[in-house]
């Protein structure tokens, strides 16, 4: 064999920084965030209802509004409309467009109450929309600083608004939580969510519940303390906090929660940037049992040997926790990854549901997270009712029903040798939303499938502001063969999954040319919609999986869509906008597509006739590489340098994913001096790109700028090699 799998799966796990890198660019190309876009443009516009815990309670009575992030607070995405259905949405077309005037991933959810649509792009930028016409009504632009991409795990993305009274509530990235006025966009509150000097980033959508806005946050990878808040929808002060990792135990505890929390950690956690856990997307509530449910991320580090030496289960790290929303009170827990080692967050989708279990109505909780098990439990008391894994994984067995943990494979701990792990860190299932329809009896779910090999670190340094994973990023990169690259990229696959929550089995399936596809919409119409990463919205049958529609979107999709009624007539919306984790990353494998992002609200409705503007451009690297000169040593530096503090966003083996330049093209090559100004003296940090000084000696700057010269070089005689082929092909 020219290259083995293991081999393959190896260079994979180099992938596993990808959470150490900035979100950040070497370009002069200002981020969408200081576009021309005021800060609030206001076309004011009437609101014809307050939304209130009895409006979103009874959701299911106003099926043509979408008030909340999962259209009602169970998250079922599930669209009780049915006008667009089987029979006819071959005949679905676009009714308007919108364009969001941004350049990085757009993962919102569109709210849509009484006829105005509210969504988010990339920089926490929020737009109203006259959801019949497209009209823009207003636009809010919190002005993100640039640098605090630096910060962003996985692009500088928002998952939307929540609404409530007259107001729209929403998180931006550098963590102030405002309340703006929902007919005019201008700001009645904002209040900052977490100190401002730390890492902490918000992309996830807040949800309120009687009258209190719970938001969390994220940035466990660069040493955070994770949490999740709420606060007065009338002047934003803090109602409660509830911690997801114990503090120094000597100062004490906030909480018994915490005091019980505490004896699961070894070692000096809290000097490793707090442990992680940090509350970054899932939540949902129930009205009856006044229960909120929120999921909890990784730990800090990943690798559970540096960050709590001798083990323990590390509560609340990878759990499902349940509170009361009126104070915070701690109610129950399940915890999906006991002492997690993986980036195996339980931050993914929670939804709600009746279901009958062995001949017993159940009231349920189902999660998909990322350890690659689907999980039932009853919700009222975290008792966990079922588990089956719904992709291949090897780094556990099964979960044992009667202690309700999964049954590791012992060397899959990495703590010996190192181990190839299916799932990957970016999971079965990551923060694409999955949905449930109770007609089929079926969840959808957004799956990706790859593996990584895990191992430990010769040597770990915390080394706080940046990622801090734990794991051994591999001494090469991807190899110089392109036949063994291409070999990799086969590996990585995606796939639309309906499964059965009752048998916990597989119902049918869809398999995907990319890995890192939308989240699904299903509706009474018997259709499932999801966007795909090849740039499509894409209808099937909810009950068999038969494609029965599409529509080119000009750019890969990975957001969810929703549906609504105005006037009669059923709307389904997407916002489209390729981006996210996968899309900085893994430029090796998503360059062949070369779809450039276009960010934009689609809105559909049958026999719409509205065409897009044809796309005149696609994503280049022009190539034009200084002399290397750097001897081996340096290019070794240049390499793992690159791999701690750049790889994120300009992506493997610095082939970027072209939402941000790739480095390789970049002009700054050509000047030492020029390079250090940008990389340690912060020239371009309102632009994106922020200073690494204290985090990279001049040192390694330089080494970093030789190795991307020689991987310019590779790309340039691989360019030329193919005009060449191309020149002589008969």
């Amino acid at each position: 064999m020219t290259i083995s799998f293991l081999r393959l799966c190896f260079f994979i796990s180099l992938l596993s920084l990808l959470a150490t890198c900035a979100r950040h660019s070497l370009t002069e190309t200002p981020p969408p965030s200081t576009a021309a876009i005021p800060p609030s443009t206001i076309e004011a516009q009437p609101v014809s209802g307050m939304v209130d815990s009895k409006r979103l309670i009874q959701a299911n009575d106003e099926p043509g509004n979408w008030m909340s992030h999962g259209r009602t607070y169970s998250e079922e995405r599930f669209s009780p409309l049915s006008q667009i259905n089987e029979g006819n949405v071959a005949k679905l077309g676009l009714a308007w467009y919108y364009d969001l005037k941004t350049e990085r991933g757009v993962e919102a959810t569109s709210l849509v109450v009484d006829g105005v649509m509210y969504t988010t792009s990339a920089w926490s930028i929020v737009h109203a929309i006259d959801a019949r016409s497209g009209k823009r009504l207003w636009t809010f632009d919190p002005k993100v600083a640039g640098e605090k991409a630096k910060h962003a795990c996985c692009d500088v993305v928002n998952r939307g608004l929540a609404a409530w009274g007259n107001q729209m509530f929403f998180g931006a990235l550098d963590g102030r939580l405002f309340a703006l006025d929902a007919a005019t966009g201008k700001v009645n509150w904002e209040v900052a969510t977490f100190d401002p000097a730390l890492p902490y980033t918000i992309t996830g959508a807040p949800r309120i519940v009687k009258g209190k806005v719970m938001i969390g946050n994220g940035g466990a990878e660069f040493g955070v303390r994770g949490y999740i808040s709420a606060y007065n929808v009338d002047d934003g002060s803090l109602v409660w906090r509830f911690y997801t990792v114990p503090g120094d135990p000597d100062l004490g505890f906030e909480n018994d929660a915490m005091k019980m929390a505490a004896p699961t950690w070894k070692g000096q956690w809290w000097k490793l940037g707090g442990g992680g856990g940090t509350v970054w997307d899932s939540m949902a509530y129930d009205p009856e049992l006044d229960l909120l449910y929120f999921g909890v991320g990784n730990g800090t580090p990943w690798n559970q040997e540096i960050r709590s030496p001798g083990g323990g289960d590390n509560l609340f790290l990878s759990s499902i926790v349940a509170v009361r929303p009126d104070t915070g009170e701690y109610v129950w827990h399940y915890q999906t990854t006991p002492g997690e080692t993986w980036d195996y967050t339980a931050a993914q989708h929670i939804i709600l549901a009746e279901l009958k279990l062995d001949g017993v109505e159940r009231k349920v909780l189902m999660q998909a997270p990322k350890n690659g098990f689907f999980y039932v439990l009853d919700r009222e008391t975290g008792q966990l009712l079922s588990a089956e894994n719904y992709i291949d994984i090897t780094w556990a067995t099964h979960v044992d029903m009667k202690t309700g943990r999964p049954v590791e494979v012992p060397e899959a701990r990495y703590k010996d040798a190192p181990f190839l792990v299916y799932p990957s860190y970016l999971g079965g299932h990551n923060w694409h939303p999955m949905s449930f329809n109770p007609k089929t009896g079926l969840v959808y779910i957004p799956v990706l499938d790859f593996p990584a090999m895990y191992g430990q670190p010769e040597e770990f340094i915390y080394n706080p502001g940046v990622g801090n994973v734990g794991t051994d990023g591999i001494v090469g990169g991807l190899p110089d063969d392109q036949a063994e690259r291409d070999a990799i990229g086969a590996l990585i696959k995606g796939r639309l999954l309906a499964w059965d929550p009752v048998k916990q089995q597989e119902a049918w399936r869809v398999e995907h040319s990319g890995s890192w596809n939308g989240g699904t919409l299903t509706t009474a119409g018997n259709l499932v919609f999801q966007g795909t990463a090849d740039g499509k919205l894409v209808a099937y049958r909810a009950d068999n999986g038969e494609q029965l529609w599409d529509f080119a979107t000009q750019t890969g999709v990975v957001a969810p869509p929703v549906s609504y009624e105005i006037d009669g007539e059923q709307y389904v919306s997407v916002n489209v906008g390729w981006g996210g984790a996968f899309a900085l990353v893994f430029g090796e494998f998503v360059q062949a597509e070369s779809l450039p992002n276009i960010s934009r609200v689609l809105t559909f409705k049958i026999e719409g006739k509205i065409k897009l503007p044809e796309v005149a451009w696609r994503p280049t690297v022009v190539f034009n590489p200084p002399e290397l000169l750097a001897d081996k040593p340096t290019l070794k530096m240049g390499l793992a340098s690159y791999q701690d503090v750049c790889m994120g966003c300009h992506g493997l083996n610095a082939v970027s994913g072209l939402l941000i330049p790739d480095l390789r093209g970049s002009a700054y090559l050509w000047n030492e001096q020029d390079w250090n100004d940008v990389v340690l003296g912060g020239k371009l940090k309102d632009k994106g790109m922020a200073s690494f000084a204290g985090h990279v000696s001049e040192q390694q700057s330089l080494a970093i700028r030789s190795y991307i010269i020689q991987q310019a070089q590779r790309g340039l005689a691989l360019q030329e090699a193919a005009a060449t082929a191309s020149e002589v092909a008969p």
